[in-house]
């Protein structure tokens, strides 16, 4: 092992792993901490933590264990993976995280670029920028668990870390500015060019922190890039498209799919037992070759009334438990083919699967790739896709492309 990331859920692994993988280099990945130590096959491998919005010490202390393991595997360099959308709050956990894998690993400095240009994510003047909108005036501001209300990142992470923070503008980039006198650094990038100055300039002495974008330009500058990645498995058996986000975009895909193809909501408050047997069985119902989707994905209001109502945590748990039971339930069925919408969702639902490895296909669009685990005579695939990531058409995208992959029947 190379290189050595730590993510802060599920679906940001696997973003991760899926722009790294096309460098050519191979790509581990691994849903939460190994219970031994790296096999090293793998020139990167990734710790997928589901810590986003654990308390801050447990946070720091699942990060430090995986940084940990890591740097025993024989990473050269680590690097903190987060949201392109910053997502935090007042008292974490990106920076209590940063500050913690600093001293781990030796660094006196950090730099910060959530920006994502390929997926509309940018940072300009230490604002982030989801497209043309300020992150504080897009859907994130409504965010059910953080909403960001605050687009100034210098802003955001300030009462999160000790140190001192400051921005490194594009300006001072480009005139090639010494990096400012500070802790931690927040960053620009527009365009991809700006990452991968970001990354050819970086001083041994500053850990690199930031969304998956930034990290694209690291195989290259370890000297990973241009490796030949292994044949990707084929994975017969039935699809299924489970959905917890209710970000913007997953509610426009939830909305195409449904108004064609079978689908079942699923709501919080009405989760026993007695509800998911229901659930269940409508599936059983269904011809072998049809694709279900079941959602608990809603509008904002909806959202806000169900934690009104039981509790931010609570409403969530339920969610969470409630798909991964159905996914249980569906995989003893023969399905094979996973399709998972929301970071939360997607931790919950690899782990009732009992994935604790994947290895890291074809991208379904930037950001979203494929991923393949279980036994060669048994293989399941999975799509972990982040709330805001791909397109309305994303579930048939996601499937279609498995299909071809299969080739002719």
């Amino acid at each position: 092992m190379i290189l050595g990331c730590i993510a802060d859920d599920f679906t940001g692994a696997t973003d991760l792993a899926g722009l790294l993988r096309r460098s050519g280099a191979s790509v581990q990945l691994h849903f939460g901490l190994p219970d031994g130590p790296s096999d090293g096959h793998a020139d990167i491998e990734i710790v997928a933590l589901k810590c986003r919005t654990e308390p801050v010490a447990t946070a720091v202390a699942d990060c430090t264990a995986a940084g940990r393991w890591l740097l025993a595997g024989g990473a050269q360099q680590l690097y903190w993976k987060y949201c392109s959308t910053f997502d935090s709050t007042a008292t974490g956990n990106i920076g209590p995280v940063s500050e913690a894998l600093m001293a781990l690993s030796g660094k006196t400095q950090a730099i910060y670029c959530p920006a994502f240009p390929e997926n509309g994510r940018s940072v300009y003047m230490g604002h982030l920028f989801v497209g043309q909108q300020l992150l504080s005036e897009s859907s994130l501001k409504d965010h059910p668990l953080t909403p960001m209300t605050d687009s100034n990142l210098v802003r955001v992470l300030t009462p999160q870390v000790a140190g001192r923070v400051a921005l490194f503008s594009r300006a001072d980039q480009r005139s090639q500015s010494a990096l400012p006198d500070a802790e931690h650094i927040i960053a620009d990038a527009v365009e991809f060019d700006d990452l991968e100055q970001i990354v050819a300039s970086l001083p041994d002495h500053v850990m690199l922190t930031g969304g998956s974008a930034l990290a694209m330009p690291l195989p290259a500058r370890l000297g990973l890039a241009n490796h030949q990645p292994e044949a990707d498995p084929q994975v017969p058996g039935r699809s299924l498209v489970l959905s917890g986000s209710c970000s913007e975009m997953t509610r426009r895909q939830v909305a195409h799919w449904s108004a064609d193809r079978p689908s079942y909501q699923i709501k919080p408050g009405q989760l026993g037992a007695a509800d998911i047997d229901a659930c269940v069985a409508w599936l059983d119902q269904l011809p072998a070759e049809q694709t279900a989707l079941i959602y608990a994905t809603d509008d904002p209001a909806a959202v806000r009334a169900a934690q009104s109502s039981m509790g931010v945590a609570e409403a969530g748990s339920q969610v969470e438990s409630a798909l991964s039971q159905i996914a249980q339930a569906a995989y003893a069925r023969g399905v094979r083919r996973f399709v998972v919408a929301g970071g939360e969702t997607s931790g919950a639902v690899a782990q009732a699967l009992g994935v604790r490895q994947v290895r890291c296909g074809p991208e379904i669009c930037p950001g979203v790739p494929w991923t393949f685990a279980g036994s060669a005579s048994d293989p399941l695939a999975l799509a972990l896709k982040s709330g805001n990531f791909g397109a309305v058409s994303f579930f048939d995208d996601a499937l279609k492309q498995l299909e071809l992959a299969d080739g002719p029947a």
